[in-house]
């Protein structure tokens, strides 16, 4: 198997819809709408730079959003296809994103999800993010956590 991971181009914008769609929508019913991540911008994403995906055997799998804050990164989104799930590739991804702040010489990164994504929040804690924080933004219940890197 053979993995890669670049930067996105507009041509990677149907598949970016569909990857974030299909790993977001079961979300839904237990929000009582769709998250966040399903109705991004990934157009202005993409022109700013901010948008990478992961391909597996040339095929794009996952998409991860990193955008730049004052004194951390922000791990915007992650999502991987259903179907390539629980196969590390999220924790690729994440682990990317951690690269990526290092490099750009940020000692944390934060991210947010969802209060009611419990899965979310196991995966993150494993990770070793911890949370500071729980608001409600943009009428979605959120928690935020934060790794020092």
């Amino acid at each position: 198997m053979n993995t890669a991971i670049r930067q996105a181009s507009y041509g990677d914008l149907q598949a970016i819809q569909r990857i974030v769609d299909a790993a977001y929508k079961h979300y839904t019913a237990r929000i009582g709408r769709p998250p966040g991540p399903m109705t991004d911008d990934y157009a202005t994403h993409v022109a700013s730079g901010d948008v990478w995906v992961l391909l597996v055997d040339g095929e794009v799998i996952g998409v991860v959003v990193l955008l730049t804050g004052p004194d951390h990164l922000l791990l915007d989104s992650v999502a991987v296809v259903p179907e390539k799930q629980r196969q590390g590739f999220g924790r690729l991804l994440i682990g990317f994103a951690e690269k990526v702040a290092r490099q750009r010489g940020y000692g944390e990164i934060q991210l947010y999800t969802n209060e009611l994504m419990h899965e979310n929040l196991a995966l993150y804690s494993k990770l070793g993010y911890q949370e500071f924080s729980r608001r409600v933004e943009s009428g979605f219940r959120r928690v935020f956590l934060r790794k020092q890197l």
